[in-house]
């Protein structure tokens, strides 16, 4: 079971990439959390924690098109080496701004946007990097353990992050988060793959087009790209607001949001590892649905909860259930897409994917103080529940697959 679950780790490349990976998303979300409580901290305001997040997600949605095209015309490891490269400078930029105690809340959400423009042409390098570091059987596989790295930092990133927040202060979470950007600096150096991008003369638009024509004579690809932009513009704004419910809803400090986001994040490892368990499993589609269905639930139950005990339960649940069709999702989309095109078509669910959260978090922190982050998170619950039920019984092309 164990050989089954951790297949992928088999192959050199992958193992490399995944702990550096690993090691720069523990520092990430440490900075996650401080960033997050530091613009709530200096505004006193949702909204702009929203914006925050906001600005971090549209560059993805703006730019990740080009991004794609970008990453099938030159070596992929190069362009994520310079995104990762841009990352680490703005996260030490902002250490210095906080150290200095000149930092305020427009340096955050410039730096914010500076970071996700760098993510939207790394993001499809490194999507399209990832299937080649694997046989095509073993990818469900890989992409399940990648969630897993993702997920595993997301329960140490954040105990680590509320420990350096609470004790050394918010300057060691960004500077920490600077360091952990050598780890996977090396890992992509060490790397033995290579990818020969073919010489075209087509022009960046044309190449867009095409991998927009790729997607659109494939009706399942077309709603799996919906579906995921639905998903994370419900679902993402959970983790968004934690520290909203842990500090205006429980009348609690930093250590209930980190509490907060451990738990979802071993919920999510767990859900990580039965997609990895299961493998290339069949029904995929169908499976993945009535997990949203779980996860819109789950969102729902922990939105209106009063109880911190059972907050954790519902969080465990639906971070469980969310990764579970991310995860599914995503192997489905790379299973579809041929190798040539993979830097467009990923580049394409990209911006439906990471472009949900974005709009997402700026919408739900616009309702918060209108009607309470239970109410608008709970509604959200709901729409998940009732998006999935739509795919399984009228649009019926995911359930297929």
């Amino acid at each position: 079971m164990l050989r089954r679950v951790f297949k992928a780790f088999q192959y050199r490349d992958f193992r490399l990439l995944w702990m550096g990976a690993c090691t720069s998303s523990i520092g990430t979300w440490m900075q996650k959390v401080a960033q997050s409580w530091l613009v709530l901290e200096i505004s006193q305001s949702p909204f702009l924690l929203g914006l925050d997040a906001f600005l971090g997600e549209i560059p993805i949605f703006l730019f990740s098109l080009f991004g794609g095209v970008v990453a099938d015309r030159m070596d992929r490891r190069k362009l994520l080496l310079a995104s990762q490269f841009v990352q680490l400078t703005c996260a030490f930029l902002l250490a210095a701004l906080i150290g200095f105690k000149v930092v305020e809340v427009w340096h955050i959400l410039a730096l914010s946007f500076v970071v996700g423009l760098a993510q939207a042409f790394g993001g499809p390098a490194y999507q399209a990097l990832f299937p080649a570091l694997v046989d095509q059987e073993d990818l469900p596989n890989a992409i399940a353990l990648q969630s897993i790295q993702f997920n595993v930092a997301r329960i140490i990133g954040p105990v680590l992050g509320g420990l350096a927040l609470t004790k050394l202060g918010a300057v060691w979470c960004f500077t920490l988060n600077g360091v952990s950007f050598l780890a996977v600096i090396v890992s992509i150096l060490l790397l033995h793959i290579r990818f020969v991008p073919v010489k075209t003369a087509a022009s960046l638009l044309d190449s867009m087009k095409q991998g927009i024509g790729f997607i659109r004579m494939r009706p399942a690809m077309m709603s799996l790209i919906a579906l995921a932009f639905c998903m994370t513009a419900l679902a993402v704004p959970m983790i968004t607001f934690l520290p909203v419910f842990a500090k205006d809803v429980f009348k609690q400090g930093p250590s209930i949001f980190t509490l907060f986001l451990s738990i979802s994040g071993a919920g999510s490892v767990t859900g990580a590892l039965i997609v990895a368990a299961l493998g290339n499993m069949k029904h995929k589609g169908r499976v993945s649905l009535f997990m949203l269905i779980c996860l819109g639930a789950g969102i729902a139950s922990f939105s209106l909860s009063t109880s911190v005990a059972w907050s954790c339960v519902f969080l465990f649940v639906s971070g469980s259930a969310m990764i579970g069709v991310f995860a599914t999702i995503s192997s489905l989309v790379q299973l579809i897409t041929s190798n040539e095109m993979r830097g467009r078509v990923m580049s394409i669910y990209n911006v439906a994917f990471r472009g949900g959260m974005p709009f997402g978090s700026l919408t739900t922190g616009w309702l918060v103080p209108i009607f309470s982050a239970p109410s608008v998170l709970a509604v959200n619950g709901v729409l998940l529940a009732v998006l999935a039920v739509y795919f399984l019984t009228v649009e019926r092309k995911v359930s297929a697959l």
